[in-house]
């Protein structure tokens, strides 16, 4: 929906008007920007693991398959929804579950605590998906410095943003 009922004549461009606040009509565009993103986001990580060679993982398989096997270091259920910001840790030991259950991923025991790491077979997807993400979603990009400053500035924006949105969602468990 594009809104235009502000008193500079700016035009917004928002999903729902009605949530608009007049602090930060901006807040609005960029929820806006934050839909669109993450719908574009979890279905480009799909169609990439569907070219990569699997082709019904959900975007949270994927997301746990990389972090799994990120750095080569075995982590702990708790340690992957930390990293990912997941609140649930069914949603993820479901996942870690399917990925085991198709050879992507084991687990073992020390103590008390279970380690997950990738299998070989879940390294060597990891890596098909970086080069299909090399071959299709990077030319887009230019890799100038100026780009690459712009991004860092977003990543930072994002990871601040996640923040004060956590901070409203515990404000909001006890409104």
């Amino acid at each position: 929906m594009t809104d235009r009922n502000f008193s500079n004549g700016t035009q917004r461009i928002v999903t729902s008007a009605h949530l608009v606040s007049q602090k930060s009509p901006e807040l609005s565009e960029f929820e806006f920007g934050l839909i669109i993103a993450t719908h574009a986001f979890n279905r480009w990580v799909t169609r990439c693991m569907g070219a990569a060679g699997v082709k019904d993982m959900a975007t949270i398989d994927v997301l746990v398959l990389h972090h799994t096997n990120h750095r080569g270091v075995e982590k702990r259920l708790a340690d992957i929804c930390f990293v990912l910001n997941v609140e649930d840790t069914h949603v993820v030991s479901y996942s870690l579950k399917k990925l085991m259950a198709a050879g992507y991923v084991r687990n073992q025991k020390k103590g008390k605590e279970v380690f997950f790491s990738t299998t070989e077979a879940g390294a060597d997807l990891c890596m098909r998906y970086r080069e299909v993400r090399e071959a299709c979603l990077m030319p887009g990009f230019s890799g100038t410095e100026e780009e690459n400053r712009k991004l860092g500035e977003l990543s930072d924006l994002l990871r601040t943003l996640s923040g004060r949105y956590d901070q409203a969602a515990r404000s909001a468990s006890s409104y």
